[in-house]
């Protein structure tokens, strides 16, 4: 496993997981209450959140942490890198932990220990290849259409019901869309070393760019959808899973398969339920995420930000 790839992959968890946290904390910093419509509500909790240390700081560090698995998936495979983004909701759980001095309870901890052992098992067991820089552009033409059609059913499929099986179904045509948005990024850097200017004349860097505000938009719908328990299983699992599937088809990067299926498969059931045991404890009832002394958040910007995914 690439060494170099791994520590980048995993500093950009850390510091995606630190924008989210530090941008909580702006949020449940603000108080409710303001009177008049509530586009005047969100609008004026914008500028005041937008003037707070911890939501700059919060940009600063989403912004790193773009640099950092950009620099991950150039120098490794996009099986690799992915799936090690999820150790995002550890390091969530860690920051949270400083940013709202509480301490997490035991069911977190055992939350904790089953994604990162699952993570563990499942690329451990996986060994992705790290394959080819780029890939071929008419593979990434029936790539692109499968991938457009993915996300439309899904989405079609939302639309049918409501609740818990709606967020959960946007969640998975969020984490298909991060995962080709990772595709594109990796496409992007590949071409790098022929040149800025064919960079920015090619049409990878704009098509990331179009997938990463699909993805940022779905994920949206479906925290608003329901609640984030509900949705980041089909998150943290399709992101990764799909992921591994583009990286198979687009740049050759092979897994393990035969006798190594079965901790994949035991690595995968316990990322899931890692998943949904930090997503119950950080976002359920609200009071972990908020600020030190108050209870809950409050405005429109009270919901967790779950919003700087890759």
């Amino acid at each position: 496993m690439n060494a170099p790839t791994v520590v980048l992959a995993l500093l950009a968890a850390l510091s995606n997981a630190a924008a989210s946290v530090l941008q909580r904390r702006a949020a449940a910093d603000e108080t409710g209450g303001e009177e008049g419509t509530r586009v005047r509500q969100a609008v004026r909790w914008l500028v005041h959140v937008l003037r707070r240390p911890y939501w700059l700081a919060g940009a600063a560090m989403l912004a790193l942490s773009t640099v950092l698995q950009a620099a991950a998936l150039a120098v490794g495979s996009l099986a690799l890198v992915q799936p090690l983004m999820a150790s995002e909701l550890l390091f969530t759980l860690a920051v949270g932990s400083l940013v709202f001095r509480r301490r997490p309870d035991g069911r977190t901890w055992a939350a904790f220990a089953s994604l990162a052992v699952g993570l563990s098992l499942f690329l451990g067991a996986a060994a992705p290849s790290e394959g080819t820089d780029t890939a071929e552009p008419e593979v990434w033409l029936a790539v692109g259409v499968a991938l457009l059609v993915l996300v439309t059913a899904v989405l079609m499929a939302s639309r049918l019901v409501r609740g818990a099986p709606r967020a959960g179904l946007l969640g998975l045509a969020s984490a298909v869309s991060f995962a080709a948005t990772a595709a594109l990024m990796k496409e992007s850097v590949g071409r790098l070393e022929q040149g800025v200017t064919v960079l920015l004349s090619d049409w990878p860097l704009y098509a990331t760019l179009a997938a990463g505000g699909l993805a940022f938009l779905l994920l949206q719908l479906a925290l608003l959808a329901g609640s984030l328990t509900a949705s980041q299983p089909a998150l943290t699992l399709g992101d990764a899973l799909t992921s591994v599937a583009l990286g198979w088809v687009l740049y050759q990067e092979y897994i393990g398969l035969g006798v190594r299926l079965l901790p994949e498969a035991i690595g995968v059931a316990l990322i899931g339920a890692g998943s949904i045991g930090l997503a119950a404890a950080t976002s359920a009832d609200g009071s972990w995420d908020s600020a030190p002394g108050r209870r809950g958040g409050s405005g429109p910007g009270a919901e967790r930000s779950a919003s700087q995914r890759s």
